[in-house]
């Protein structure tokens, strides 16, 4: 039997029996701040040239919707968390549809170095998609994924340890960091992989991106250990009800103080506005964000959302 991952911090257990409270509303209902912001992420499409492309210095951080990136610089493309699928389930409920389409096709994405893998949950792990891509495209992942991935055909999968890193060529590096989260795919695998955010190192910049958490010590410890972040993909949703979802999900006030911890340059707000996973409206996420940038004396450019298929273009934090 495969070991049980945990958190090094104190947390309340989620399980099944609180998921019934949530659902049930017996442990009563959240209520929003904007409950007029229903509207999902907007969309703007993306041409092959304009996903083929490679900057000539930096990288291209490029928002594929909900935690997916594709990553380009240093002569490579990076792929994260890629989910193509219309649900992020293994049942077609309602609740987990997506809402906006992503920005392209998976056929039109460029040839990739690697695919990392934040963990196995559905909205982030998606198997359709992984198949799409090829079951011989190089998959990096936290450590209990392999032997899951292995059984269903994939050949070229990495498992990392928390700040175990691997180079991917020339002088591209990923570094697997802390997360607060947990694993499952069904009932009875709770917790026998890991779960982590991903650092990104090449051509003088630094990327992070920080998978699925709650708040926690650890952003303090990555910023001392990896930074400072020229450009952050920092989760704002899926947030409420907040029992539930505080040991899981930063909500955006917590992304701000991540932002700050880790020493981030500049942030993109991810994991909001493309499937309903939390009780809070699709669009409330950005418009708390900047109500806590402003609460921080921050400025509101520092750290922004987007439009799925939106790109920015990122240099090294000594650049001008």
């Amino acid at each position: 039997m495969p070991p049980r991952f945990t958190n090094p911090w104190p947390e309340p257990r989620r399980g099944l029996r609180e998921v019934w409270h949530w659902k049930s509303g017996m442990a009563g209902r959240s209520v929003a701040v904007f409950p007029e912001a229903t509207a999902p992420a907007p969309r703007v499409g993306l041409t092959r040239g304009k996903l083929h492309e490679m900057p000539e210095s930096g990288w291209r951080v490029t928002w594929l919707g909900h935690a997916s990136f594709l990553l380009s610089g240093c002569g490579l493309h990076v792929l994260v968390d890629p989910v193509f699928s219309d649900y992020c389930s293994p049942l077609r409920w309602r609740g987990f549809k997506r809402h906006v389409g992503p920005p392209c096709g998976v056929g039109d994405l460029p040839p990739l170095a690697a695919v990392l893998l934040t963990h196995g949950h559905y909205d982030h792990c998606d198997l359709p998609t992984l198949r799409q891509l090829g079951k011989e495209v190089p998959l990096i992942v936290p450590a209990g994924h392999a032997g899951w991935l292995g059984r269903r055909g994939f050949r070229q999968v990495t498992e990392l340890d928390w700040w175990a890193r691997k180079w991917l060529g020339g002088e591209v590096r990923v570094t697997a960091t802390p997360a607060r989260h947990f694993s499952a795919r069904g009932p009875w695998d709770r917790n026998r992989s890991h779960w982590c955010g991903w650092a990104i190192s090449g051509c003088g910049t630094n990327l992070w991106h920080s998978g699925d958490t709650g708040y926690m010590p650890g952003f303090r410890e990555i910023g001392q250990r990896l930074g400072p972040v020229d450009f952050g993909m920092i989760s704002i949703g899926a947030y409420e009800p907040r029992w539930f979802m505080e040991p899981l999900h930063l909500n955006p006030a917590e992304a701000v103080l991540a932002f700050q911890e880790t020493g981030c340059r500049q942030a993109v707000g991810m994991h909001w506005g493309t499937f309903t996973l939390g009780d809070e409206p699709l669009g409330e996420p950005p418009l708390l964000l900047a109500a806590a940038l402003r609460e921080a004396q921050l400025p509101p450019g520092c750290f922004t959302t987007g439009a799925v298929g939106q790109q920015w273009q990122v240099g090294a934090i000594t650049s001008a």
